[in-house]
């Protein structure tokens, strides 16, 4: 089974053919097909082919399943005894796509 390390949105995911994962929000259609061309390694079995920075020609192709918004997150800012309280939260969007394919 050949799987691939990819970047987008800042951070690398490894990734195999049917794998579902939550990737930053992009700005694609659901169901659409996206392609990644940010792929900084692949693997398939024993051999390995590394990027310097990116592996040339490799693309990874993912379908969108759906997008959405992650759970809140409560930021809170206290000092003891300063009369200070300060509370944000957040949700962040994000994308699910779901892995179609590997080409090195």
């Amino acid at each position: 089974m050949s799987y691939a390390v990819i970047k987008t949105g800042g951070k690398q995911y490894r990734v195999q053919q049917g794998d579902v994962l939550r990737v930053e929000l992009l700005n694609a259609e659901e169901g659409a097909s996206v392609k990644f061309d940010q792929v900084l390694l692949v693997g398939s079995g024993e051999s390995i082919t590394v990027g310097a920075p990116i592996v040339s020609g490799a693309t990874v192709t993912a379908t969108v399943r759906m997008h959405g918004r992650a759970d809140k997150v409560r930021i809170i800012k206290f000092r003891r005894r300063k009369h200070h309280k300060k509370q944000q939260g957040h949700r962040q969007h994000f994308t699910e796509v779901e892995i179609t394919g590997i080409n090195a």
